[in-house]
């Protein structure tokens, strides 16, 4: 067969005969999806061209040399309307390639992550368990390659569960012991607190309800979380108000206590806590969490007897601020060393477990950030900090110190951007941008360059509760987005171990914030 030479289109030369042959077999073979635009000239005729499409493509594939995954990757082939990358286009396609594959390869956000939570564990804020964690934070940030390393000061709550919390139905067998935790914040039963149950699904049920109905008892707050919203977080919020405000509005009615349905959407037998709120004119109540599968169980206890009583007895107490500290880490950059963008995560976490997800892996991420970059040779033109915030669960004080500080330096340095991973460390999709709507669009032009990797969902929407201080600082806003139908099983439950997080995923939500940090710092906002 004589060797053929095709005028290629010129968006498509420079890359692999494979895929431009495929490209042309997809135009001959493919009829236009809008007949008004027709892929080639309506003259042609489909069914003709077919085996010369075929021959053609068979014979540049022969000729063709076999490119490398990382070739491939690097320079991934426009799609149909997308024009040819510009030179600094490609130069960062190779160096995004450069991040996901060191951080497949030889990622360190997993055994990061290990020493975490199997050597330090729990690290509430004000504890020592959040002590060591600032200890260890410094030393991740010095082995990952940052130019620098500091702690930034600030005071803290704290408070202490105490005596593992107990709960039971009086009376009834198979309820003798009622899953629960003391809900983060709440103040003790003194003893044991035994009253009748009365069962509300949100605040307006609470509120019609006669005075003599709430007045001395302990109220069940029994409000799932939505199941019909694909998005887990949607669910998370249109439930959570039960749990922040809930001691507040019972007490308001008289009640002496408050039983909240663990914010989960599986059915199980975990507690979850959280934090929760008081107000200084309205009388401290108890609030617990009670699992699902209790809650389930306790609410059809009540629907056969409606004057059972519960026993509940906590044993938690608030103790004075304590100090504490962010811990941060910068990579200076090598053109704009005063624009500052910010790769950050919580470094405390719930005490029931050991915070893998919520928000081990958000640190430890962030960490990988800057070791991505010293590893892969590529020094950033802005600079870069990674940030563990310290007291996102109960306070955010850290987050309130870091922008407060950032706001000083204005003039001297400048904050254009924060990304925050606090979703667990699910397989990442992409990233939501708090920001202005140009400011957004800007994001999303990046979105063929994320698009090998799957991370190019980019929409706007809430970026993080410790880098959202920021905003008054005229940085934009992102937040890591993974995948979210698990979250909420581990989430403040005693379930969020190291155990449950898995490398991969993890690992692949350190490189596509390397790969948003690259991107903002050479090209800006």
């Amino acid at each position: 067969m004589p060797k053929v030479t095709l005028g290629l289109p010129g968006a498509y030369k420079g890359y692999p005969p494979q895929k431009t042959t495929s490209f042309l077999i997809s135009v001959l073979l493919t009829p236009s999806l809008n007949p008004s635009r027709p892929l080639v000239p309506t003259s042609f005729r489909w069914i003709p061209l077919a085996p010369l499409a075929i021959t053609l493509a068979l014979s540049a594939s022969a000729q063709a040399p076999v490119a490398s995954h990382s070739e491939r990757a690097a320079v991934a082939p426009p799609t149909a309307g997308q024009t040819r990358l510009a030179p600094e286009a490609r130069a960062d396609s190779v160096a995004i390639r450069k991040m996901f594959d060191e951080a497949l390869a030889h990622g360190a956000s997993y055994e990061n992550l290990r020493t975490l939570c199997k050597q330090i564990g729990p690290r509430l804020s004000g504890s020592a368990g959040a002590q060591k964690a600032v200890e260890w934070g410094q030393a991740a940030m010095r082995a990952a390659g940052a130019d620098s390393v500091w702690l930034q000061p600030c005071m803290v709550p704290h408070w202490e569960r105490g005596k593992p919390e107990s709960a039971r139905v009086l009376g009834v067998k198979g309820l003798d012991k009622l899953p629960v935790c003391a809900l983060g914040g709440s103040v003790p039963t003194a003893g044991k607190l035994v009253a009748p149950v009365v069962e509300v699904q949100n605040f307006e049920e609470l509120a019609a309800l006669p005075a003599d109905k709430v007045k001395g008892h302990i109220v069940l707050f029994n409000r799932p979380m939505e199941a019909r919203n694909v998005t887990s977080f949607t669910s998370y919020g249109g439930a959570v108000n039960q749990r922040g405000r809930g001691a507040i509005e019972a007490a308001k009615r008289g009640a002496v206590g408050v039983l909240v349905r663990s914010m989960n959407l599986r059915a199980d037998d975990f507690p979850h806590t959280g934090a929760m709120r008081y107000q200084d004119d309205v009388t401290k109540i108890p609030a617990a969490a009670i699992s699902t599968n209790a809650a389930d169980q306790l609410s059809a206890a009540l629907k056969k007897q409606p004057d059972i009583r519960v026993e509940l007895k906590m044993d938690c107490r608030t103790l004075p601020d304590a100090p504490s500290f962010n811990v941060v880490g910068e990579i200076r950059g090598s053109e704009l060393p005063k624009e500052v963008i910010v790769v950050g995560g919580h470094l405390d976490s719930w005490d029931l477990a050991e915070g893998a997800h919520d928000d081990g892996a958000g640190c430890v991420q962030s960490i990988e950030v800057l070791r991505l970059l010293k590893a892969t040779g590529q020094r950033p033109r802005r600079s870069v900090r990674a940030v563990l915030f310290m007291n996102e669960e109960n306070g955010t004080r850290g987050a309130q110190e870091y922008a407060n500080q950032a706001e000083k330096e204005v003039g001297r340095r400048r904050h254009i951007a924060a990304i925050e991973s606090d979703a667990g460390g699910f397989t990442p999709r992409g990233f939501t941008v708090q920001a202005t709507p140009a400011q957004v669009a800007t994001a999303q032009q990046w979105r063929p360059l994320l698009k090998p990797y799957l991370v190019d969902a980019i929409e706007a929407g809430h970026s993080g509760t410790d880098i959202e201080p920021l905003g008054k600082t005229g940085a934009v806003l992102l937040g890591l987005s993974p995948d979210s139908q698990r979250y909420f099983d581990v989430h403040h439950a005693a379930t969020d171990v190291f155990e449950a997080v898995n490398r991969r995923e993890l690992e692949l939500g350190g490189a596509t914030m390397g790969a948003m940090v690259w991107l903002i710092s050479q090209h800006g906002w």
